[in-house]
């Protein structure tokens, strides 16, 4: 096998051969220091994500990395994790980590400005943290209803589902105002942006800490709560 060939190296090798003799997919597009990154999970469903999304987003070894490293699967609602074994078809919300991973540099105590900034700063990362699809339009968007002027913290686009998305960011817990706010906002877009070939406006709440009752009453479910940590 030559010099190169240590016994780490061999215990990896047959590692792998198990792995992929239990019936894990043999992506051809990997190479193998993509695997290497993969063969310490021990869940042979969050290995088979991770395979997926890197032959899908094409992922270089450190991208992959990176992602496994923040727990991206981990972080994965109960039930995206369930249509992912049934193979299910999903929608614009299930991929959406929870909690959010924002890079900071400053305290924990921050205004939702400061929140803002930090997303801004790092926009792809955000992005992507909320899944495939999404596309940046603007922050503190200006919108008028009646005689006053009101500001979408986020307005994105996800190509993927064909639709505008509302994000409002807090910095408190998830209160019931906070989703008859976001739903105004989400009916004056449909109502005054979005085009016939549009699917109707997903609105999602990044909030400091969830509220499952809050959001479990609401009646709109185009409405979606999620929360963020800094490190």
């Amino acid at each position: 096998m030559g010099k190169g060939c240590t016994t780490s190296s061999l215990k990896r090798y047959r590692q792998f051969y198990l792995i992929i003799e239990k019936g894990a997919p043999l992506a051809h597009q990997l190479t193998w220091s993509h695997y290497s990154e993969l063969l310490p999970l021990k869940n042979a469903d969050e290995f088979n994500y991770y395979i997926d999304i890197a032959v899908k987003l094409c992922l270089t070894k450190r991208q992959l990395r990176e992602r496994i490293k923040s727990k991206e699967y981990e972080r994965l609602p109960e039930s995206t994790r369930n249509k992912l074994i049934k193979k299910e078809d999903s929608s614009i919300t299930d991929f959406i980590k929870n909690p959010i991973v924002i890079r900071r540099n400053s305290d924990n105590n921050i205004s939702e400005k400061v929140l803002q900034r930090l997303i801004l700063e790092d926009i792809p990362t955000f992005l992507k943290e909320l899944g495939n699809g999404f596309t940046f339009i603007g922050n503190e968007y200006k919108i008028k209803i009646g005689n006053a002027y009101n500001y979408i913290d986020l307005l994105l686009y996800n190509i993927e589902y064909n639709s505008y998305v509302v994000i409002e960011l807090k910095v408190t817990e998830l209160k019931k105002e906070h989703i008859g706010q976001i739903q105004i906002y989400m009916n004056y877009i449909d109502n005054n942006i979005k085009k016939i070939n549009q699917d109707k406006t997903i609105g999602i709440i990044i909030c400091k800490k969830d509220n499952k009752y809050i959001i479990g009453y609401a009646s709109d479910k185009r409405i979606y709560s999620t929360t963020y940590f800094l490190k």
